[in-house]
């Protein structure tokens, strides 16, 4: 079944910002509420935009959030002391966002994550930048699955994220990542695509259009996951009805619960 991580509670949205900083617990608590009425499997949690608070502002968030979520949350930062403090916190076994090729980010995240139970998202960016090819991915890919299996991370606890970049810049940018897309999931069946999907229109006009497309190609190619807004109830039914048609939905079951919920609707 495809996975939703809910990315609405960052604190680069000003809403989500300025709710944090005046401690307003029940807009974060409503916004949380609607994430996971709308279907998604994980909560992203991301602090970081109030520089110099992202400590206290991630403690008053999982403290704000995790009593009333009932799925695991995705614990966003580049910080591996501020992981270690959110980790200590969480209930529910949690995907860490994330870990990357670029040499500092490496070597800062692999301490932390060796001999961690947890999800974590991959992203194949290294220090040359945003690959250029659909082998590049894949080679990424490859090392970072490699090395997280060295530390303890298995090959299903790992989503890779393969970076989905403007189709607006180059036209092939949409074949690349599908392709490579594909080429992961033949050599590892058991790890799991994700990332967000909206880079794709960047650029071009009517770009929901285009994001709700292209996210039923990359189900097809093999994505799993993606970091998006719930609450955009197209996307949402546009995902349920790809899972559904993929196999991946037993007897139609969400795909008829999302019908008889409104949520899906022609």
């Amino acid at each position: 079944m495809f996975e939703v991580i809910g990315e609405r509670i960052n604190t680069s949205r000003k809403l989500v910002q300025a709710a944090v900083a005046e401690r307003d617990a029940e807009y974060i608590i409503n916004d949380v509420k609607k994430q996971l009425e709308a279907g998604a499997n994980f909560i992203d949690v991301n602090a970081g935009a109030r520089i110099g608070h992202e400590t206290e502002d991630m403690k008053w968030l999982l403290d704000t959030i995790q009593p009333i979520s009932t799925v695991p949350l995705t614990l966003d930062s580049p910080d591996p002391a501020v992981l270690e403090m959110a980790f200590a916190m969480v209930e529910k076994t949690p995907m860490i966002n994330s870990i990357s090729l670029e040499k500092d980010r490496f070597e800062a995240m692999i301490p932390f994550l060796t001999g961690k139970e947890c999800k974590v998202i991959a992203l194949c960016m290294d220090d040359n930048g945003m690959p250029e090819s659909a082998d590049d991915i894949v080679a990424r890919a490859t090392t970072l699955v490699e090395e997280l299996n060295k530390i303890g991370i298995p090959t299903n606890a790992i989503y890779i994220d393969p970076l989905v970049q403007p189709i607006s810049t180059d036209s092939n940018k949409g074949v690349m990542v599908l392709d490579a897309v594909r080429a992961i999931k033949a050599k590892y069946p058991e790890v799991h695509i994700t990332g967000g999907l909206s880079n794709i229109s960047y650029g071009l006009p009517q770009r929901h259009v285009i994001n709700r497309t292209f996210v039923t190609l990359m189900m097809d190619a093999g994505m799993d996951s993606a970091i998006i807004d719930p609450l955009d109830a197209k996307i949402m039914a546009s995902i349920k009805t790809a899972d559904m048609l993929l196999g991946n939905d037993q007897f139609c079951g969400n795909y008829l619960k999302g019908v008889r919920s409104g949520a899906i609707v022609s």
